[in-house]
Order: C-alpha cells, then sequence, then structure tokens
C-alpha cells in the first residue's frame, strides 16, 4: 500500500530495496492470558544501494524465512525472526516534505505498514507479513490515519545521507507569509464597522492655544 505520488516514472526514481525482519515473541504478565503471541518489527537491512537497486528487476513476492537474531542475547526468550526480501523504498519528488521531516527527527528511520495474514498461521495464529517501507513522514501519517499497523525502526546512516543528499537537491521549503503588522490592522467599532479619524479637531485645538 504506498500514497499516490506524481513524480518521475519509476525508472528515474532513486530507489533502494531492503529486507524487513519481523519478529513473533512472547507476551509477558496477565495480558498473556488473550494473546500469547505478538509480531514487531525488528529490523530494515539495506539490500541493495541505490546503484544496485537500477540494475534488479523488479520483485514483487516476499516470501519469508526463518532466520537467527543479529543479536541473539538481546531477543526474547522463545522468540522467533523472520525475514521478508526485496521491498523497494523510491524517492519522490513531490513528497520531498516527507524526507525533510524525517530527517528532522531525533532519529531518522524506517516505517513499515504489515498485517495479520490470515492465510498464514503460526500455531493456529495469523503470521505477520509487511506490505510496504518507506522513509516519508507523510507515508507514515496516511497509513496511521487508515488505522494500519505500523512500525518504525531508526534507518542505517548510509540511508540516511541518501535521504539527505535527495533532499537537499529537491526540497523548497514554502515561503512563509509575512504578518502584517498591528498599526495596518483597520479600526473598527464593537458593531465591527470601520472608524473614520479625522484630525480636524486636532488641528484646530491646536491653532486656539
Amino acid at each position: 500500500m504506498h500514497a499516490k505520488h506524481t513524480s518521475l516514472p519509476a525508472r528515474h526514481r532513486p530507489a533502494i530495496e531492503v529486507d524487513v525482519v519481523m519478529r513473533r515473541e512472547p507476551v509477558a504478565g496477565a495480558m498473556a492470558r488473550w494473546q500469547p503471541w505478538r509480531w514487531v518489527l525488528a529490523d530494515v537491512m539495506l539490500h541493495a544501494g541505490p546503484d544496485e537497486t537500477a540494475l534488479l528487476a523488479r520483485d514483487e513476492h516476499h516470501e519469508p524465512q526463518a532466520v537467527e537474531p543479529i543479536d541473539a542475547a538481546q531477543a526474547p526468550e522463545g522468540s522467533s525472526h523472520w525475514l521478508y526480501p526485496r521491498f523497494r523504498v523510491e524517492l519522490f519528488r513531490d513528497d520531498a516534505e516527507g524526507y525533510y521531516l524525517n530527517l528532522e527527527s531525533p532519529q531518522p528511520c524506517f516505517w513499515v505498514l504489515w498485517r495479520p495474514d490470515e492465510s498464514r498461521l503460526l500455531d493456529g495464529e495469523p503470521v505477520a507479513v509487511p506490505q510496504a517501507a518507506s522513509l516519508s513522514y507523510h507515508d507514515a501519517g496516511r497509513w496511521l490515519d487508515a488505522q494500519e499497523r505500523v512500525d518504525q525502526v531508526p534507518a542505517p546512516e548510509e540511508v540516511v545521507d541518501w535521504m539527505r543528499g535527495f533532499v537537499d537537491a529537491t526540497y523548497v521549503p514554502e515561503p512563509k507569509k509575512r504578518k502584517r503588522p498591528e498599526s495596518f490592522r483597520p479600526l473598527t467599532d464593537r458593531f465591527g464597522q470601520p472608524v473614520r479619524v479625522s484630525t480636524d479637531k486636532l488641528r484646530r485645538g491646536g491653532a486656539g492655544q
């Protein structure tokens, strides 16, 4: 599920490919009575950089693969990791502000939209399947507004640098509207009608002194 953009043809858009890793982990405490397991986004890893991605055929199939966690010591006991390969992340000129806002955040990140797939079961429960990955703050906002499941993880430094180069080349902030000085605001009476200020009386008063 991608937002609609009206910019360059796909072959001309900057793009990378990433692998998305989802983690299935046991729920602790009282909640485990109703939900023994939960899915969370574990990682988004760079699969192919901009130069490599331009040479790759587009692949819309994301079959999951069971993988070992990079840092097994940090993974909750009993959890399992599933890698979904080759999600294309493109940069659109008409969404440059979305990437700028991501860069301005304390930690630039990837956002991933995922859904439980009722046709894929693990221990009788739906498997979490990523649908799209994005670097756009606006994409994440639209997904959340649509009540989708959206998680985020920090983006690698090389991806942040690539996104910053695109923003520097394409993003033009909207000029701020100049606020009109208070002295130029029209005077009105308590009924909202314009007030006419006359200086005749002042001039006559000054002449008689």
